[in-house]
């Protein structure tokens, strides 16, 4: 059950992409025993008193979700509007990174429970960036203590998250758009076992890591 009594804490789990990097729908393939899409929901139900799941149009019916959108930021839209109006903290989770753990989830609903307008979890860089411009001249070297990595769930207070997608804008991030639009922002430790499904060796890895449990 969720652990926060003082919160009405809904998720939304986005797994409406196209997954034209991975070259096939990533969000059902298996991982063990079961689908990515699954693990990634079973989570937020335990971390969340609702969960509300964005999938392709053609799914809808068969995964019991909403009708993603032609954008992200459009996707998570479609799942906000099913979010019901008294949910106090809204978390948008990408259902391709299926071991993302309640833990996690707690660590970014308790940062926005203690005042902040969205939480992100996120890990050190430590690769050195380049910033390159249209010729591929690099134009500034970032410090890299400075950078992190973000992952989901990110965490919104629900009205900020409303306030946020009002404008219809778009963005990598739904952190983003609060971000443009004056929100407090805060980062919390992400993990690198939340590693992102974007390559079929990404799937390798993820078979790996249960195969070794």
């Amino acid at each position: 059950m969720p652990r926060h009594a003082d919160e009405n804490v809904w998720t939304i789990v986005v797994a409406a992409g196209a997954s034209q990097r991975f070259g096939r729908p990533k969000q059902y393939e298996t991982v063990g025993d079961h689908r990515i899409i699954d693990m990634s929901v079973a989570t937020a139900r335990q971390a969340s008193d609702g969960v509300v799941v964005v999938v392709p149009a053609d799914d809808v019916e068969t995964e019991c979700g909403v009708a993603g959108g032609s954008t992200r930021s459009e996707s998570v839209r479609n799942g906000l509007a099913g979010v019901p109006s008294e949910a106090t903290i809204v978390c948008v989770h990408d259902a391709a990174r299926p071991f993302a753990s309640v833990d996690l989830y707690d660590a970014v609903i308790d940062a926005v429970a203690a005042g902040a307008d969205c939480a992100v979890p996120g890990v050190a860089v430590i690769d050195t960036i380049k910033i390159v411009d249209a010729d591929n001249r690099v134009v500034a070297t970032p410090d890299r203590n400075a950078l992190r990595a973000v992952q989901t769930p990110q965490a919104f207070r629900a009205g900020v998250l409303r306030a946020a997608h009002a404008g219809l804008g778009d963005a990598s991030d739904d952190a983003a758009l609060v971000e443009a639009n004056g929100g407090r922002v805060v980062v919390v430790d992400g993990s690198d076992e939340n590693r992102k499904i974007t390559y079929p060796a990404d799937l390798e890895w993820a078979r790996d890591q249960v195969g070794a449990r």
